[in-house]
């Protein structure tokens, strides 16, 4: 079934690299990729500037990043206990870009 071949890629992106979103990037979700991407990188960046502006009390933004790669954690399980079939009618023909 074509598209199928994406699925344990998209995977293992999603699980190792999701946070950045390079799954959506596969996937060819470019707009939620940047979302993901800017989610984690500008995220991290603000958490560092107003932690120390702040003397440390910023630093709780670092829950951003977090809360970005928890998405792509839980996107990468979602691919695995999907079949072939399943996989390739929700995100590739149906282009169902999160969740």
């Amino acid at each position: 079934m074509p598209g199928a071949e994406k699925r344990m890629s998209a995977a293992l992106l999603a699980i190792l690299l999701g946070g950045f979103g390079a799954h959506k990037f596969l996937l060819g979700y470019q707009q939620e990729g940047l979302i993901m991407a800017a989610g984690t990188i500008g995220g991290f960046i603000l958490a560092v500037v107003i932690g120390l502006v702040t003397c440390g009390v910023g630093f709780i933004l670092f829950i951003i990043p977090f809360a970005v790669s928890v998405i792509g954690l839980i996107e990468g399980v979602m691919y695995l206990n999907k079949s072939d079939e399943e996989f390739v009618r929700t995100y590739v023909q149906g282009r169902r870009p999160w969740f």
